[in-house]
């Protein structure tokens, strides 16, 4: 890799419900930097339904990120194992913990904080599927935030939603000894109760001038790519910016399509032999659909270091053991 310094490292891939292909444009993307120079960290951060280990052919994993996570591990960075594909370690998930999946504030501040630690040019979190606090609070810590659908129109719906949802979980978390506001900002965030916030712009008229600069500032850490997978028609390649159009109405973000994957029939074929697919260096479809996203991590992993992101509390992680 290039002596130039790698900033901006760390990025999240999530979505709303599951079955959109989250974890195989994750692979492929980590897999496309390891191949274009970086040195790659990816982590299976499904936190109870980890499976990226089984995709790379690691049927029994040696270590993984719950030894991190029950101390039996004292540096994440030696969770991380070689895979097949030179310049990419994985972090694999577990699922035989009790309670894994919502784990404790101290366990997340600490995970969060070796994250930003791991010895790579990029971090690439995969999270698990739906809006939990866990989920959002990864995908809140990351510089720079993947969202991953596919054309159907509930699918749609769901990215929207879990975007919705990532950026009133960093408002609350913003205002959160601040009881006038977090009042005013839970209802804004449901729809259904009757209330006249119809946007972010609305929220902060609501919130007042005094808090509106925190309001934006939420609003302009969050750094988002959308990813369209498995696509078929041309309609199908535009859907992605249905959502960035009304992320932007309702939500003054500014999203970037940065992928669109044509359904593979060659990558659905090779599911049960990932490893070996990635191995044989082809260019699928699906390798070409995310070779702008891994552009876009390899610029912003160059560019000037942005804003400290979001992290979950400042008290010092070995006090909360």
């Amino acid at each position: 890799m290039s002596a130039t310094p790698m900033r901006n490292r760390l990025w999240a891939v999530g979505g709303g419900k599951g079955g959109v292909g989250k974890s195989l444009v994750s692979l492929l993307v980590a897999d496309g930097l390891a191949r274009r120079g970086v040195d790659v960290v990816l982590v299976d951060a499904d936190l109870g339904g980890s499976n990226l280990h089984t995709l790379l052919g690691i049927r029994h994993p040696s270590v993984t990120i719950g030894d991190f996570i029950e101390r039996r591990v004292a540096r994440l960075d030696d969770v991380a194992q070689p895979t097949s594909t030179p310049r990419l370690r994985l972090i694999a998930g577990a699922d035989d913990l009790v309670g894994i999946a919502n784990p404790k504030f101290g366990q997340k501040t600490r995970l969060l904080t070796h994250l930003t630690r791991l010895e790579a040019d990029v971090v690439l979190l995969d999270l698990g599927a739906g809006t939990s606090t866990t989920t959002l609070d990864f995908f809140n810590h990351a510089a720079g935030q993947v969202v991953v659908m596919t054309p159907q129109v509930t699918s749609i719906q769901n990215a929207y939603g879990f975007i919705k949802a990532a950026l009133y979980r960093k408002l609350t978390r913003a205002f959160s000894r601040d009881t006038e506001a977090l009042a005013i900002i839970e209802a804004a965030a449901d729809p259904g109760n009757g209330n006249t916030i119809a946007s972010v712009a609305d929220l902060r008229a609501a919130l007042g001038a005094d808090r509106a600069d925190l309001a934006t500032q939420c609003v302009s850490e969050m750094d988002l790519s959308i990813v369209v997978n498995m696509t078929r028609t041309p309609r199908d390649r535009q859907c992605g910016r249905i959502v960035c159009s009304v992320a932007q109405q309702y939500l003054d973000l500014t999203p970037q399509l940065a992928g669109v994957i044509d359904e593979d029939p060659e990558l659905d074929g090779a599911v049960n032999r990932m490893a070996q697919f990635l191995a044989e260096r082809g260019r699928s479809a699906a390798r070409l659909g995310v070779y702008d996203l891994t552009t876009r991590i390899v610029q912003a992993a160059r560019a000037p270091r942005t804003p400290t992101p979001d992290v979950p509390d400042t008290e010092d992680e070995e006090a909360l053991a």
